[in-house]
């Protein structure tokens, strides 16, 4: 029973989604220490944003504007109906994992992108409590990002446990009936959740682990409940990446893991509380439910469980692994994600 317990505890921690302008308000202040002891080095076009909630912490936000035109030797910004693209990391992760690939890759294809790292984890400000947050309030604060910076509906993207805060957000979003809740929860464009927790948690998980995997769970008991990943490189190779991505790139994301999270984001028996997320109606949104054929976590079972919930068919990109934003065939997941946007978009036009 104590191994039972054991790998439930470590499946929870990391299942590891016109000429109108998108702006963001100066409204926080740049920090000039860094809370990383190896702070993430912004790529050309990125600049760093503390957005401020209204617990009166700072919220990092890596912001990466689309690509600008160049006309007469100047730089003009072209004109975009597309939705701005917010970005929600996972557990052991923080806005910088979609700077890495994603965020340059979306904005060359003219998409305004922001990524957020959640309270205690990456540069964002640590709450006085034991753990991040809820559930509730990561939902919240991202909320609160987007009502107040954004001016467009945005696409929501969330990986692994960012996935299932942005399933709560859908959650509280589809009422027609709360006036004040739509005002907390601003109306998105649609959602992409990315090798996701399933809206029931990762109990299913646990047990097919433990009885179709073993070893296979035991390793990732001791990769993420003993925080082995932090000193193996093996670990965390096969937890995270495939077994073609390069040793040095391994080492280097390993480094930003271990400093990016210096708090748990949940307590887990309150989140277990609060599931699985409330149901929506089938078309209350527009999803993407994706996930990767080498996924060490997230299972195959796992990915159709969220594709049944919200009444979609999943994708399955084949050669990437749990990690698919920095792996090293990461453009196959960036690919899939702009396919859909761009049938969203003609959609829309339709």
């Amino acid at each position: 029973m104590a191994a039972v317990l054991s790998l439930r505890t470590i499946f929870q921690l990391h299942p590891n989604l016109s000429s109108g302008r998108v702006t963001i308000k100066p409204r926080a202040a740049l920090h000039e220490a860094h809370s990383m002891r190896v702070p993430y080095q912004l790529k050309q076009e990125q600049s760093r944003l503390f957005h401020r909630l209204p617990s009166g912490l700072n919220m990092e936000v890596i912001v990466h504007k689309r690509v600008e035109e160049k006309q007469s030797g100047e730089e003009k910004q072209r004109p975009s109906e597309n939705p701005p693209l917010v970005f929600v990391h996972g557990s052991y992760h923080a806005a910088w994992c979609w700077a890495e690939h994603w965020l340059p890759f979306f904005s060359a294809s003219g998409y305004d992108c922001y990524a957020v790292s959640l309270l205690g984890q990456g540069e964002s400000d640590a709450p006085s409590a034991s753990v991040s947050g809820t559930l509730q309030t990561h939902a919240s604060d991202v909320a609160d990002f987007i009502c107040k910076e954004l001016t467009l509906p945005p696409v929501l993207i969330g990986h692994s446990f960012g996935g299932l805060i942005i399933q709560y957000y859908i959650a509280n979003a589809k009422t027609d009936q709360i006036s004040d809740k739509r005002d907390l929860f601003p109306k998105l464009t649609g959602a992409v959740l990315v090798c996701s927790v399933p809206p029931s948690g990762n109990s299913g998980l646990v047990w097919r682990y433990l009885f179709t995997k073993p070893i296979a769970a035991y390793k990732v008991t001791r990769s993420l409940a003993a925080k082995g990943f932090q000193t193996s490189l093996s670990l965390c190779k096969e937890t995270f990446f495939s077994a073609t991505m390069e040793d040095h790139l391994v080492l280097r994301y390993q480094e930003l893991m271990k400093e990016s999270s210096r708090m748990p984001l949940f307590d887990l028996r309150k989140l277990n509380a609060s599931l699985p997320v409330p149901s929506v109606p089938k078309s209350a949104i527009e999803l993407l439910v994706l996930g990767a054929n080498d996924d060490f976590i997230v299972d195959a079972e796992g990915l159709n469980e969220i594709g049944r919930f919200y009444g979609v068919s999943p994708i399955c990109v084949k050669g990437v692994a749990h990690d698919m934003m920095l792996d090293c065939l990461w453009e196959k997941g960036a690919k899939a994600i702009l396919a859909w946007l761009e049938d969203l978009k003609r959609e829309q036009l339709r």
